[in-house]
């Protein structure tokens, strides 16, 4: 019998020592003494770095087991060379995240060749705001205007990354749509690079979004003469008074077929910045993290260094994000027709 008596006892010992093994470790434990990549497919100091490290200096607070937070700058190709890593190198594990262009989405609805990601297997975390296209010109040209620019002699160099980014598309856009008649020179790896080239002359103007340009542009938006960078056209009404009267493209394309060429792409603006898990990423780990964004763009540290540097939050939750992809990817037909020429085809 007190052997019987002991077998049991070792056997339930066992089992429970198998319990406590086999059990998966909460949150927390997971978490705890870690650290959460974060990685920017642009350059440092352009609107994407600048968001995502306020919200990896704050987000912390937020995740089980307070992980440490590093930023790590992969750019190149506007974005597609951080998403093709979160996309097909990243270990999906619940540490390693991306925030890339989501251009790169409305160009994999176009049939770009060099795009081979599903984004509908990512696991989307959310974004931090929603997108206000707009253009600008350098002073040295002694142009101010729409006005002034649409009537320029020449052809005006507009510095851009690459087909796929608002640098690019937007002013090929306006070509197609107004009449414009922009030079676009690609090739730059981020906006920081294109504010130098701008400074150096060698470039003439840019389309960028104003919610990220109000702020990483503040120097040369309060130049003056040559320096000085001059809007003068975007897609909303802003009270910041470098913009407060600028024309508004659904009023200056003001052809129903061509406008409609311009939201087709414009569409993509709902969401900007968005951070995403490589495929695979546990679904509790995307909701982990999800809650997580959704709490430090409420923070109120956060929210403070967001007013001070004057950066807009418009939390898109992950759920949307998700939403709004699946939509891009499954653009209309004639909508693609009329965006084709944003699409570099691979030479033979």
């Amino acid at each position: 019998m007190k052997k019987k008596s002991w077998l049991f006892v070792a056997l339930g010992v066992v089992a429970l020592l198998l319990a406590v093994v086999s059990r998966p470790a909460s949150a927390e434990e997971y978490y705890q003494g870690k650290t959460i990549r974060f990685v920017v497919g642009s350059a440092a100091g352009g609107g994407y770095d600048t968001y995502t490290r306020m919200i990896a200096r704050h987000m912390s607070r937020y995740i089980p087991g307070n992980p440490a937070a590093v930023v790590e700058n992969m750019e190149g190709a506007g974005g597609l060379v951080a998403a093709n890593f979160i996309y097909k190198r990243a270990t999906p594990d619940g540490l390693t995240l991306a925030v890339f262009n989501n251009s790169n989405i409305v160009q994999k609805a176009l049939g770009d060749p060099r795009i081979n990601i599903d984004f509908q297997k990512l696991g989307w975390i959310g974004a931090p705001s929603v997108g206000a296209p707009m253009c600008m010109i350098m002073g040295f040209t002694g142009l101010k205007t729409l006005d002034d620019v649409l009537k320029s002699p020449k052809p005006l160099k507009m510095g851009a990354n690459r087909a796929g980014t608002t640098g690019y598309d937007l002013p090929m856009i306006l070509n197609q749509t107004l009449g414009t008649r922009f030079d676009v020179i690609s090739g730059y790896t981020g906006t920081a690079k294109i504010r130098v080239a701008l400074q150096a002359h060698e470039i003439e103007g840019f389309c960028s979004n104003w919610e990220s340009m109000r702020v990483t542009a503040r120097s040369m938006l309060d130049a003056k003469g040559d320096n000085k960078l001059i809007p003068f056209v975007m897609s909303e009404k802003w009270e910041d008074p470098e913009v407060k009267d600028l024309p508004l493209f659904k009023d200056v394309i003001k052809e129903p077929k061509r406008f409609a060429i311009f939201k087709a792409w414009a569409d993509q603006m709902d969401f900007q910045r968005p951070l995403s898990f490589p495929p695979g990423t546990p679904k509790e780990r995307l909701e982990i993290l999800r809650k997580a964004l959704a709490e430090v763009l409420q923070d109120k540290a956060l929210l403070e260094e967001a007013k001070k540097s004057k950066l807009v939050i418009t939390y898109v939750s992950g759920e949307r994000t998700t939403k709004l992809v699946e939509e891009i990817l499954s653009m209309p037909a004639d909508a693609k027709k009329s965006l084709a020429f944003l699409v570099r085809t691979q030479k033979k």
